[in-house]
């Protein structure tokens, strides 16, 4: 009889490929860090103070900043930490709450852009009964079964990972304790856990695909009914900010996970997957700001409001 696992630590390599880059890269995401929490807090708290954004669509994007700062922090300081004072070293158990924390946050993330895109489409295809569907208590449930599904879908597959034999090594080649980088450390059969991380996928990633472009559908047939040009323009910029969030997510998650050479290249595909973690939430608010003109008109309220 052995123990599941004969290690108690983990070693994160971070970026030992860069060596002479190690302070660069410590102040860079260290400022977009910084960047990408406050600018989240920011659209957080103008949705709280503004009345006039207490509507569905900011309750949503309010959900998405605050899962967008869970999921910075749950990976950059230790990152941060790495990148500064070489300390590499993570308990066992707190690589497995990080790996954890993380899949959370990217599967709550997905489910909540799937809420997004049923509020656009109600918002336009169902405009007359748009209040009465999208209600408060609507919108409580449709964010409730967001984070719900976020924390419950990764969770088979993490307690498999935790029960897995470590015995071999524990240096992981990555700047924080990711999935399959921790699989590949793994020396019992993890045949189950593979299989298990295509279902997570599955229904984390492409099934909110699947709704947010069946949606999508139905809004891009419904404004191209609409006669005017004026009325199709607005229609199609009240989903813009949500689509171009969506493209960036799934664009940067085919370029990044599925990119055929990050399979034999595990150093040259952790800068891109750092640099996803960190600018995509930084991104978010900065989209809705630039695409949203009643966020700005809010914030110019709040300012005035608090002078």
């Amino acid at each position: 009889m052995v123990n599941h696992t004969s290690v108690t630590e983990f070693l994160i390599l971070g970026f030992p490929e860069f060596p002479e880059l190690q302070l660069p890269l410590f102040t860079l995401f260290s400022f977009l860090y910084l960047l990408a929490v406050l600018g989240n807090l920011l659209v957080i708290f103008i949705i709280c103070a503004d009345r006039h954004l207490h509507t569905p669509m900011y309750f949503f994007l309010a959900n998405l900043s605050s899962l967008d700062i869970c999921s910075l922090t749950s990976i950059v300081p230790k990152m941060l930490v790495i990148l500064l004072t070489k300390n590499q070293n993570i308990s066992f158990v707190g690589c497995i709450l990080q790996m954890y924390c993380y899949s959370t946050c990217v599967s709550t993330e997905f489910a909540l852009l799937t809420a997004m895109a049923y509020d656009r489409y109600i918002a336009i295809c169902n405009p007359l009964r748009y209040l009465n569907i999208m209600n408060k208590n609507a919108c409580a449930i449709l964010a409730a079964a967001s984070w719900i599904a976020g924390l419950l879908d990764p969770l088979p597959h993490n307690i498999a990972i935790s029960q897995s034999s470590f015995c071999d090594s524990n240096v992981i080649n990555h700047f924080f304790c990711e999935v399959t980088a921790l699989v590949k450390l793994s020396c019992s059969d993890t045949s189950i856990i593979q299989t298990m991380n295509y279902i997570v996928g599955l229904f984390a990633i492409f099934l909110p695909f699947l709704l947010i472009l069946l949606s999508y559908i139905f809004i891009i047939f419904s404004i191209l009914r609409i006669r005017s040009s004026k009325g199709k323009s607005k229609a199609f910029s009240t989903c813009s900010s949500h689509l171009t969030v969506i493209l960036l997510a799934y664009g940067t998650i085919i370029g990044v996970y599925m990119n055929p050479r990050s399979v034999n290249s595990a150093d040259q595909n952790k800068l891109p997957i750092a640099m996803y973690i960190v600018t995509l939430p930084l991104l978010n608010p900065v989209i809705y700001s630039l695409r949203s003109r009643e966020l700005k008109v809010a914030l110019k309220r709040v300012i005035v409001k608090n002078h």
